[in-house]
């Protein structure tokens, strides 16, 4: 599909040059950087990833160490003025 996009002046020549020095079209060099982006800044997969990690089962054993430290710090600040 084709379309018209506004840039700035600089933008559109500093693609120019990359495009060249890479030895590809311009609008391959603009596909590549907007789909790059996308793949980026998908709010979906960011949200899938960090569902991932917080659901992963590999950090509950590091539960106990860090059980132990909680009741090491309520024990060495119970008598602290808060």
């Amino acid at each position: 599909m084709k379309t018209a996009i506004s840039l700035p002046d600089r933008v559109f020549y500093e693609a120019e040059e990359a495009a060249q020095i890479m030895g590809i079209p311009r609008s391959k060099l603009y596909l590549n950087a907007l789909v790059e982006y996308l793949e980026k800044n998908n709010r979906k997969k960011i949200t899938e990833k960090l569902n991932e990690v917080y659901n992963a089962d590999y950090y509950k054993e590091f539960e106990p160490i860090a059980n132990v430290a909680l009741e090491c710090m309520r024990e060495i600040t119970k008598n602290d003025a808060w």
